[in-house]
């Protein structure tokens, strides 16, 4: 019982540090434009499509359109 509590209590926390995290992130990139628009997760070539490479992943892009 006292591990299901722990658990219950724990997960909300790292899911709201996350948050917090992500809008650190925003909030920095905001103030530093030269920097570019932050990235969001998953948004990369290889993390989204499964390739190896860009081209790759810009040849999958033209086949779905």
């Amino acid at each position: 019982m006292r591990d299901y509590l722990i658990a219950m209590l724990v997960i909300p926390v790292l899911f709201g540090a996350w948050i917090v995290v992500q809008r650190i992130v925003k909030e920095f990139a905001l103030r530093h434009p030269e920097f570019g628009p932050p990235r969001e997760e998953g948004g990369g070539c290889g993390s989204s499509c499964g390739c190896s490479g860009k081209k790759a992943c810009k040849n999958r892009d033209k086949h779905e359109h």
